[in-house]
């Protein structure tokens, strides 16, 4: 340790004053003079504090584009085609209500700002996919709405604290709730052919028997995609509660991330146990296939047999 505290010291004590400034602004004085000036990694609690900055700013920095494929994979096709405005407008008032209950609550940005910029990608999305249905009044409607919303869950005089946290125990529930349809899809399905249709761009299910080759490797790259989303998503929540409970003194946000955790655990068991598993719709498509009979025997079976001539006397 004293080697480590003698190579490091020169450097720390005299960083930039913007780097000193922003060090400070994450994890305070007290831990910024023992983590980097004194270089005291026996304090448990600063090293605490600093990992769950480090993994909360890791999580917003990841959140930045995490949708943006979805909003290039709309604005190219021009088409809305499989994905559900319901699912983006409830992920999106359910957003909306937790980032107003963590700001008003004062919490802080590295343990919610996530939330802030997926919800900003959800509000694209939403409005792309309205906009190629063909329902652009309903888009800007949707916009007002939203406007509308802002306003009355941001302010104290519009809405108190006490319902606000109605509404954000509310939010929780719909968002571990959003997940019940993924879990119940690949238990009676005995496959997670369909996972994709909820997690990734609507691809089509893998147990479409009349797709191409191309069409099979492009499904079988969103399942794979999938996969690592439901991981990702495992990770995330993990994540969060680890952040929660060092820096936000908050049970209502712990147990919506622990429940979180624990479906995100069961999506992620059941894409481990029915990996390459076929659904039992592509086992029932299997079992009714017609055998395709022999091209010889059907010839054979098909030619009718001619009588030669007989020189049995008649009569």
């Amino acid at each position: 340790m004293d080697a480590l505290r003698s190579a490091i010291t020169p450097i720390t004590h005299n960083l930039p004053g913007p780097i000193r400034d922003l060090g400070v602004s994450i994890i305070g004085d007290t831990c910024y003079k023992a983590l980097l000036l004194d270089v005291d990694l026996e304090n448990t609690a600063c090293l605490k504090l600093a990992i769950s900055k480090a993994l909360g700013i890791g999580i917003v920095g990841a959140s930045s584009v995490v949708k943006v494929p979805q909003i290039v994979k709309l604005v190219k096709s021009q088409s809305a085609s499989g994905v559900s405005f319901l699912s983006y407008l409830l992920e999106t008032s359910s957003y909306l209500i937790s980032l107003a209950y963590n700001v008003r609550n004062a919490f802080p940005f590295s343990t919610y700002g996530e939330t802030a910029l997926v919800l900003g990608q959800n509000v694209i999305i939403t409005v792309l996919v309205l906009n190629y249905s063909g329902r652009a009044s309903v888009a800007a409607l949707f916009v007002a709405a939203l406007a509308a919303a802002v306003v009355t869950l941001f302010s104290e005089s519009l809405l108190g604290m006490q319902q606000l946290r109605y509404l954000q125990a509310g939010a929780g529930v719909l968002s571990v709730a959003s997940k019940v349809p993924q879990i119940l899809a690949i238990w009676q399905q005995g496959g997670t052919g369909q996972l994709s249709a909820y997690t990734v761009s609507s691809l089509p299910p893998l147990d479409k028997l009349n797709y191409s080759s191309d069409q099979r490797e492009h499904v079988a790259d969103g399942t794979v995609s999938s996969l690592s989303q439901v991981f990702n998503y495992l990770l995330g929540s993990l994540t969060r509660i680890f952040t929660t409970l060092q820096e936000v003194d908050d049970k209502l946000i712990l147990y919506g991330f622990i429940a979180g955790f624990a479906l995100n655990a069961v999506l992620a068991l059941q894409m481990v146990f029915y990996w390459n598993a076929p659904s039992a719709k592509a086992k029932g498509k299997q079992k009714e296939a017609p055998v395709p009979v022999a091209a010889s025997a059907t010839t054979t079976s098909s030619t009718p047999k001619t009588k030669g001539p007989t020189t049995r006397r008649r009569g």
